[in-house]
């Protein structure tokens, strides 16, 4: 599915306003990982699927490098995939707003 740069700032847009605890590794394009020091270690979600890596061998690698880096990281920072996103959410928007519509006539 080609999306528009309009289509995908207005997805953007709506990504940024939530609450990015629990999401989809899916949905992850970039994991940056804060470590003591000012020092910051970054996990390209996206390169490594497109390198032909499932989601379970990315989770069970990120966990691998999490466990030992242990302490001395001490936040994350998720780099949200907005073109993963609309292209998840997008069909369900449409069966939704299609439902409304048909509700209306």
């Amino acid at each position: 599915m080609q999306l528009s740069d309009g289509f995908l700032d207005k997805w953007e847009h709506i990504i940024n306003e939530v609450n990015k605890t629990n999401i989809p590794l899916e949905c992850v394009k970039k994991v940056i990982i804060k470590l003591e020091g000012r020092k910051r270690r970054t996990i390209n979600l996206h390169a490594l699927r497109k390198q032909g890596l499932d989601i379970n061998e990315i989770e069970i690698m990120l966990t691998r490098i999490l466990d030992d880096l242990g302490d001395v990281v001490y936040d994350l920072d998720f780099v949200v995939d907005a073109l993963s996103v609309a292209e998840m959410a997008q069909p369900e928007t449409d069966k939704l707003l299609q439902t409304l519509k048909n509700k209306q006539i």
